[in-house]
């Protein structure tokens, strides 16, 4: 098994990296720039150039695709076009892999795909009707790499990620926000406290993205906690560790019109691989 690995210094990407290097698989990071750290073979590309997939995939001769690569810059890619270069980029990814003989492609989606409004997401039943053109990219993504690994015989397996947290977030998502808040280097802001969220600690993510790997899954799969938690109580549990009062977020909290009151992820089929979160949640 060795595996190709796009968007290795990403957020959820370099928890993926560290994954695989725990279980000893040879692995193969693509990306504009190296992930802190890695010592293994890089290769420094940018994806989103038309020939650059195929050099990519004749250079790297993997078995495996971990395909984790997106524009994901914060408060900027719910509706940034380039969503729609990174669909195109995918395709071209995905196709020249299989066409070199590749044996298995896990790829990140999003719980934006699912329909906010349906609360509890079952993979195989939830409506797909996405509000943003992110989750509109994501979908598309998977509509098309479905009928292309089908195609080659590839199994496919596709994540979708809940609501990830943990060491290497950027400081204006929420958790680490709300820190900053609580020790004095932002202003308080309004939540919507009254809504449950599925939290899910980035290295359980990444264990979630190595299990799709190794053991071949296909289809699709809410990389989720399935026990939703309150945002007040990660406001309480964010303010405790600092040793602040959350009022002064909690005093701002209002419900937010569009926001669904629930979003959590079915997680029995992820479960069914044997997979376990091990990280309680800890913000």
């Amino acid at each position: 098994m060795r595996v190709l690995l796009t968007g290795a210094s990403g957020f959820i990407g370099r928890h993926v990296l560290a994954q695989l290097a725990l279980r000893g698989i040879d692995t193969v990071a693509v990306g504009g720039t190296r992930a802190a750290g890695f010592q293994g073979e890089f290769i420094e590309a940018d994806l989103l150039q038309a020939d650059a997939c195929a050099d990519v995939v004749g250079r790297a001769q993997c078995t495996h695709l971990i395909h984790m690569a997106w524009y994901a810059e914060h408060g900027q890619y719910w509706a940034s076009p380039l969503n729609l270069r990174w669909v195109e980029a995918s395709v071209r990814l995905v196709e020249a892999f299989c066409a070199a003989g590749g044996q298995h492609v896990a790829a990140a989606g999003t719980c934006a795909e699912y329909d906010g409004s349906v609360g509890y997401c079952r993979e195989d039943s939830s409506p797909l009707v996405p509000a943003t053109l992110y989750g509109v990219a994501k979908d598309a993504t998977r509509r098309l790499l479905s009928p292309i690994c089908d195609a080659a015989g590839v199994p496919l397996a596709w994540g979708r990620i809940f609501m990830a947290y943990g060491p290497g977030e950027d400081r204006r998502r929420l958790f680490p926000a709300l820190a900053d808040v609580f020790q004095g280097r932002r202003a308080p802001f309004g939540v919507n406290a009254g809504a449950y969220r599925d939290f899910l600690h980035v290295e359980d993510v990444a264990r979630a993205f190595a299990d799709l790997s190794c053991k071949a899954a296909a289809g699709s799969f809410n990389i989720a906690s399935g026990q939703p938690i309150q945002i007040a109580k990660a406001v309480r549990s964010i303010a405790r560790a600092c040793g602040a009062d959350p009022a002064p977020v909690l005093d701002l909290a209002a419900e937010r019109p569009g926001e669904p009151h629930l979003l959590m992820g079915d997680n029995a089929k992820l479960l069914s691989l044997g997979w376990r979160p091990v990280h309680p949640f800890h913000p």
